[in-house]
């Protein structure tokens, strides 16, 4: 009888076992999912969004358009810092979020600078949003090597 019951609980405890293996596995999928989606818009963030702010200094529609992407990156940085990295990620993580705060910072200048419906030219000479998001896709690209997609 007690070798039953210690069978059993060393079966419960492989299972149990095998299930945190799964969805440790299961949430490094997860994550290196959601880094190559927020790397794909950061990207094209970057590209796209510098010509689109040199059009708002001139153009309210533009400047609404421009205002409208700032506000959505800023959304995705903030969720994307909320992230837990898997640990054997976490480093490359952290580079990401040190990446994605100075991002932050160049947005919150361009939404303030938005003023009467266009953009004051004069913050054009800070791009430093748009560097550093395009800088992002050469850590991500690390995180997706490591966690092996």
């Amino acid at each position: 009888m007690k070798k039953t019951a210690i069978a059993f609980w060393v079966l419960i405890g492989a299972f149990l076992g095998g299930c945190s293996a799964l969805e440790g596995a299961s949430n490094t999928l997860t994550y290196a999912t959601e880094v190559t989606e927020f790397a794909n818009e950061a990207t094209i963030f970057a590209k796209d969004t510098p010509a689109l702010a040199k059009q708002a200094v001139s153009d309210k529609e533009a400047a609404a358009e421009l205002e409208a992407s700032l506000q959505v990156m800023k959304t995705n940085i903030e969720e994307f810092n909320e992230l837990e990295p898997p640990e054997m990620a976490a480093n490359l993580h952290q580079q990401v979020m040190n990446q994605n705060n100075k991002a932050l910072d160049g947005i919150d200048l361009y939404l303030n600078n938005i003023k009467d419906g266009t953009l004051d030219p004069a913050v054009l000479e800070n791009n430093e949003a748009f560097k550093s998001l395009g800088e992002i896709k050469n850590i991500v690209d690390q995180i997706r090597e490591l966690v092996g997609q």
